[in-house]
């Protein structure tokens, strides 16, 4: 399901322009020369793809205690439901509630970091800006977080959130080039494309975690349990082979 984490970063990159846009526009690259230029924007990237990494791992160890207590499958399911969920509740019900309080301090370090940085000309400015713009509040990269959780495992969750970022360059890289290049009206059409997208997506984690035995969309139930995990294998074997050794041992005695 890694292939679901560019399809987002793709097409959402509308809603990047829409979110971070303002970041992108107006980072201090230095235009006169297009190596420069080329260099700084990657390096831009290179941040936000970090933050991103970050964000994966952390919550892909969340994933991976879920997994290693059988909920694999279930886990799935219930991800592909919380992104459906997310985009069919009405915004009013999230501003209601404002689920992004308890991180409020740890926002306004990061907009303060960032406010330092786009004031300055340095290749390290330009990383630290997109490394700090990775870790905004953004209801696109919280669906993603989703997605982290359910790929099961630390790297696959940095690999799922990286995937999510390199699917962003595009509609990112044109912002930092050309500034605000795509008209309000545009943008809008296209944010209401975005939901369809994260409902399919959505719909493929449900899928998935059915375990139809559909190949690539939903493999069978037993490719799905953490007895496929080997560290899991070898504790199984070894417990097994305990509890034969013990159980000949009885017969033996009671013999």
């Amino acid at each position: 399901m890694l292939w679901t984490a560019l399809i987002l970063g793709l097409a959402g990159g509308f809603h990047c322009i829409g979110m971070c846009g303002p970041i992108a526009f107006i980072i201090p690259v230095n235009r006169s020369s297009k190596s420069s230029l080329i260099f700084q924007t990657f390096l831009y990237h290179f941040g936000r793809l970090l933050s991103y990494s970050l964000i994966g791992l952390l919550f892909g160890f969340i994933g991976k205690g879920l997994y290693l207590a059988g909920f694999q499958q279930r886990l799935s399911i219930l991800m592909g439901v919380i992104m459906i969920l997310i985009i069919i509740t009405p915004v009013s019900v999230f501003n209601k509630y404002n689920f992004s309080k308890p991180l409020y301090k740890i926002i306004s370090k990061v907009k303060y970091n960032l406010g330092i940085y786009l004031n300055k000309k340095t290749n390290k400015a330009l990383f630290s800006i997109g490394f700090f713009n990775g870790f905004l509040p953004c209801g696109l990269v919280y669906i993603a977080v989703i997605g982290s959780i359910s790929a099961g495992s630390p790297v696959e969750g940095a690999l799922y959130m990286t995937l999510f970022g390199v699917g962003t360059i595009p509609m990112m890289t044109a912002a930092v080039l050309l500034g605000n290049f795509v008209s309000v009206s545009l943008r809008a059409k296209f944010q209401k494309i975005i939901p369809v997208f994260v409902i399919i997506i959505g719909l493929l984690f449900i899928l998935r975690g059915l375990g139809l035995g559909i190949p690539y969309f939903s493999p069978s139930d037993a490719k799905l349990q953490p007895m496929n995990d080997p560290e899991i294998c070898l504790n199984y074997e070894i417990i097994d082979h305990n509890e034969t050794s013990i159980t000949n041992f009885d017969t033996r005695r009671n013999n």
